[in-house]
């Protein structure tokens, strides 16, 4: 049972890192952004974007935030969260 759940979350995750990667992409080329803020960034769309995608899985809430959260630090990567960066982003 725990085998099939934590399946389900890696292949929601899987779905969900390239539209977390795209959502922080196209913010990035609008808004002028400090680098160093855009791990956070992404780790919220992600959030964001597996908690709203209900109509599309039967998983719960918890898993969806997992899957969302994983797919947001692998958009951006998740030494990008611990590294240091200067600069803005556009």
């Amino acid at each position: 049972m725990e085998n099939e759940v934590m399946q389900q979350v890696l292949i929601f995750t899987t779905i969900l890192a390239p539209v977390v990667a795209a959502m922080v992409q196209v913010i990035k080329q609008t808004v002028s952004l400090p680098n160093n803020i855009l791990p956070i960034l992404s780790l919220v769309i992600g959030l964001g974007v597996g908690s709203v995608a209900f109509p599309f899985t039967d998983m719960d809430l918890v898993l969806r935030l997992w899957s969302g959260a994983f797919a947001g630090l692998g958009g951006t990567g998740l030494y990008e969260l611990v590294a240091k960066r200067e600069g803005t982003s556009k």
